[in-house]
């Protein structure tokens, strides 16, 4: 495979929606300058967690708009609200004791075979990339729709491994090459996958090829400015850091393949993100207040004159 353009997506929870709003101001742009759609403009997709949800969906051939409106639609089918999350907490809490995750992920399951059905990972209309970690292992998977050991996994399952966030969602089994896995999100490894595609462009019949000429778009889903003080930082333990832990992880390892994709690619990099103030970012928050919160901030985004020369300057490069 010889890819020159990569379109990487972030992992982020519900704030996948950020990175489709986003998407869609790229599509617009692609229009205004005649060009075909989204996906026929690169070559290679990457995806985390809900990344991998939408690099999946646009790979199906599903229009950037459709995807967008199902977190609106399924937000709270994936993230079921405090009542019944408590019920089936109740259940687990029996089965496997008080640390049960957040949520069972029947709700993300019955989602994602709504979304893709029985397709398979080749069935794919663009090569597509989805990264997750594997338990038994301990290192990472990376997902190929153009490796034929790949072709014939679920679709489904490989996002449902990806998005497994650790205290979120339970792992997720399925066998990968003949081997049984216990897979989690595809974020504890690269939140951001912009550099494990730039590696596989630049891999062409076993060596390392050069980077000019390469186009990257990496879209964000929006970067946390929560601080942790130094006293909390300090004194907290194991239960303290159950969840900000995973937060650090994926803020980590995102703001790292940043600075790697730049040095690597330079000019024809593009990364989209924003802070996102303090509130919005929650992997899981589906009230009302905060989705409408999370679309303004992402069109406000698209409307600064820095990203619309940035937009313009992807496009005339493409």
């Amino acid at each position: 495979m010889r890819a020159r353009r990569i379109l990487s997506i972030d992992g982020g929870g519900i704030r996948g929606l950020v990175s489709c709003i986003w998407l869609g101001g790229v599509n617009h742009a692609l229009r205004e300058a005649g060009r075909p759609s989204l996906t026929r403009n690169f070559d290679l997709l990457a995806g985390s967690s809900t990344g991998a949800m939408i690099a999946c969906a646009l790979g199906t051939g599903m229009p950037i708009a459709d995807v967008e409106q199902l977190y609106r639609t399924h937000r709270h089918t994936i993230f079921p609200g405090i009542t019944r999350r408590l019920w089936s907490r109740v259940g687990r809490a029996l089965q496997h004791g008080p640390s049960a995750p957040r949520y069972d992920g029947r709700g993300l399951e019955q989602v994602l075979l709504e979304v893709f059905g029985d397709a398979r990972l080749g069935d794919l209309s663009c090569p597509t990339m989805v990264l997750a970690y594997d338990t038994l292992a301990r290192g990472p998977v990376v997902f190929k729709s153009f490796k034929p050991e790949h072709a014939d996994l679920l679709v489904r399952d490989v996002c449902r491994a990806s998005a497994a966030a650790p205290t979120y969602f339970p792992a997720h089994g399925m066998q990968v090459e003949g081997r049984d896995c216990s897979l989690i999100d595809g974020g504890l490894v690269a939140n951001n996958p912009t550099a494990c595609a730039i590696a596989e462009a630049l891999r062409k019949d076993g060596d390392v090829g050069s980077s000019e000429g390469l186009v990257v778009l990496s879209v964000g889903s929006g970067e946390r400015n929560r601080p942790i003080d130094l006293a909390s930082a300090r004194e907290w333990g194991a239960l303290e850091w159950a969840i900000p832990i995973i937060d650090v992880l994926f803020d980590g390892n995102t703001d790292s393949v940043d600075y790697i994709a730049q040095q690597l690619v330079g000019d024809g990099y593009f990364r989209m993100q924003a802070e996102l103030v303090v509130g919005l970012d929650d992997l899981d928050d589906t009230s009302e207040t905060n989705i409408l919160a999370l679309e303004s901030m992402a069109r406000d985004y698209l409307a600064l004159p820095t990203t619309r020369e940035r937009l313009a300057r992807l496009v005339s490069m493409l």
